[in-house]
């Protein structure tokens, strides 16, 4: 079963051992230009792909380190089984809240001790300090490294990429002992911990395989099939995570009608020589590339297939003379199997994140056959240092994109105007901001670009309830419900703006058919309990908050809308001060204290319970910060509040109205 050479041998490059602080020295220098190229990031913002709802929307993680979000975490969300994933978000908002610069820090950091740990593994098994450093530093700072490290929600990238490089760590150490059994031990904890932080891992055991071809050399005659049988085990565990991953995409996971076999086979083709392209000129990268519905022309499949064909050939001509290239090579393209869309999820052709690990192995292949070349010493290190400092200013240019949603979609549509996601997003980013009209117009090119858009539809209907255009924003909800009748969102929001009008019991039924299709829908059901309200049935009204709450702990307006029930309702038998109190107080927390409608709140809970003259300074200071935001009609409730408190009488609502 294993192969029983007692040691392994590990070539040094001359001069290697002369100078033993080149080795820290090169640490140092591959953290220097990690951090120079995205110690940027520390300033920007969330994205709103996915940042939301792996942070800051998300009650589970947004609160911190607890026992029940770590059992929360070993259960499928998100389409994806990623606990330690989980549990390092909520680390991040125990440790830094839900202030981005420390979650881009984290990032960082963990893509810093990657690239270190790179170097460091690559030669112990190489004994090439030279070319790892390249290796490490290209892999470092080349712009496709972007999007795994300035995104927050691709922290399972740079957390599963540490695990993978200590995985192959513990594996060196152990094929120069092979019949240990702790340290095989150590190989499959850290590889299994790594398929928890994601699991594009689970080609792993075959690229240890190959790193017994070269440069372990365990390889020799006889010996393949005791090599494969010893990697058995870590080929359970990615099986195993293979059926979990399946599971959990099992929504996401396009239909074959969506996206045909042909289609995918020749987009998965494609794809690889299109990241071979980026490597060497990494222009033009955005965050989502569109899939080809319509194909992909046929001299750009044959070209690849061309292209594949001949460098697989090369790479087998000369596995003996040059066994980094096959190795190399197979590296790259195995590692890229599992996110080469044969089995689609999410409606991308490519992306750049999918090249973090699977590209080193083509770093390595071209960095050591490069060193073959009879060139001096000196030329080949100014080209390296050039190789380097070109890719950390494209790399720094391409960081600076993310630094908020409106440059980030804004670089996204420069580079493909007719773009329907980018115009999407742009589109909600510019409405976040106020500027409706800009907002309507990238809504409207993304439909035009994509009729059947349903999130633009519906963010395009909340635009015009912005607006005042309610019919408007009824049509366009419609429409949405058309080409997704199951869309709980449209549901809730159509319900919203018939409840403006008046109609209570569409509204009412509207709210109850979303529920229906999405029961842990927190928004939905606070909006259910205001028209519950509106209409006149407090008690079903007071249920509905309260499970809001449950839902989303974290949500502060739905805490305040609970808090505001239970301190003003003109019925006394569903009035509960105390608890106003402590939502209001809650909410209030979460709002750093500079909302005057939540003061307004916690103003009339705190009254409630008999605390007046302490409801009349918080109510006073909610007076300034309205009358500083120029809010007329807040101001005025704010001075009756006031007058009423002075009185020594809490405020009771009629809330029906």
């Amino acid at each position: 079963m294993i192969d029983k050479s007692s040691s392994l041998k590990v070539p040094v490059e001359p001069g290697g051992t002369m100078h033993p602080w080149r080795a820290p020295a090169v640490c140092l220098l591959l953290a220097a230009i990690t951090f120079a190229v995205f110690g940027q990031t520390v300033h920007h913002e969330f994205i709103d792909l996915d940042d939301g709802a792996y942070v800051y929307v998300n009650p589970v993680v947004a609160g911190g380190l607890t026992f029940k979000g770590i059992v929360w975490a070993f259960s499928c969300h998100a389409s994806n089984w990623h606990p330690l994933t989980w549990i390092s978000h909520m680390l991040d908002c125990q440790l830094y809240g839900l202030h981005p610069a420390g979650h881009h820090l984290t990032n960082v950091i963990l893509h810093t001790a990657t690239v270190i740990a790179l170097f460091l593994v690559l030669r112990q098994m190489t004994g090439a300090l030279w070319r790892s450093a390249f290796v490490a530093a290209v892999f470092a700072i080349h712009p496709l490294r972007v999007e795994s490290v300035a995104w927050v929600a691709e922290r399972k990238d740079v957390l599963s990429g540490l695990f993978f490089m200590l995985t192959l760590a513990a594996y060196v150490r152990y094929a120069r002992r092979p019949r240990s059994l702790i340290r095989y031990g150590v190989v499959m904890v850290l590889f299994a911990l790594g398929l928890m932080c994601k699991p594009m891992l689970v080609t792993l055991p075959v690229v240890l395989l190959l790193l017994d071809y070269w440069p372990l050399q365990r390889m020799g005659p006889g010996k393949l099939a005791g090599l494969v049988l010893e990697k058995a085990p870590l080929l359970a565990l990615s099986a195993g995570s293979c059926v979990v991953t399946l599971l959990a995409q099992n929504q996401a996971i396009r239909s074959s009608e969506a996206f045909a076999l042909p289609l995918r086979l020749v987009n998965a083709l494609v794809t690889c020589m299109v990241y071979l392209g980026q490597m060497v000129y990494p222009a033009g990268l955005i965050v989502v590339y569109p899939y080809p519905h319509n194909g992909l022309p046929w001299w750009e499949v044959a070209l690849a297939g061309l292209l594949l064909a001949g460098i697989s050939a090369f790479a087998w001509r000369e596995r003996r003379r040059q066994p980094w290239a096959l190795v190399g090579w197979l590296w790259y393209l195995i590692m890229l199997l599992p996110v080469a869309g044969i089995v689609q999820v999410g409606v991308q052709a490519h992306a750049d994140r999918y090249t973090y690990l699977p590209q080193i192995g083509m770093y390595v292949a071209v960095t050591w056959l490069v060193a073959q070349w009879r060139v001096s010493r000196a030329v080949v290190g100014r080209v390296m240092a050039g190789v380097v400092a070109v890719l950390m200013v494209c790399a720094w240019k391409q960081a600076s994109y993310w630094n908020n949603n409106v440059t980030m979609w804004t670089h996204m549509l420069s580079c493909n105007p007719r773009n329907a996601m980018a115009n999407y997003l742009l589109g909600n980013a510019l409405a976040r901001q106020g500027r409706l009209g800009e907002a309507t117009a990238h809504y409207q090119m993304a439909l035009q670009l994509r009729p059947d858009f349903t999130e633009a539809c519906n963010n395009l209907g909340n635009v015009f309830v912005q607006q005042g255009k309610v019919d408007d924003a009824i049509v366009q909800f419609q429409k949405a419900l058309q080409f997704d009748p199951a869309n709980a969102e449209a549901l809730i929001n159509l319900g919203s703006v018939l409840q403006q009008k008046g109609r209570l019991d569409e509204a009412i039924s509207r709210f109850q058919k979303a529920l229906q299709l999405r029961p842990d829908y927190a928004q939905g059901r606070n909006n259910l309990a205001g028209a519950l309200l509106q209409a006149g049935r407090p008690h079903e009204a007071l249920l509905q908050f309260q499970q809001a709450v449950e839902l989303a702990p974290a949500d502060p307006r739905i805490k305040n809308n609970l808090a505001w029930f239970l301190a003003t309702s003109a019925d006394a038998s569903l009035r509960d001060g105390n608890k106003a109190a402590e939502l209001a107080a809650q909410a209030n927390q979460l709002t750093g204290g500079q909302n005057p409608v939540f003061l307004r709140t916690l103003a009339a809970a705190l009254a409630e319970t008999g605390q007046c003259s302490e409801a009349v300074d918080i109510a006073q200071r909610a007076l300034l910060l309205a009358g500083a935001q120029s809010r007329t009609g807040l101001t005025a409730q704010l001075q009756a509040d006031i007058k009423l408190y002075q009185t020594g009488k809490p405020l009771r609502i009629d809330q029906k109205h």
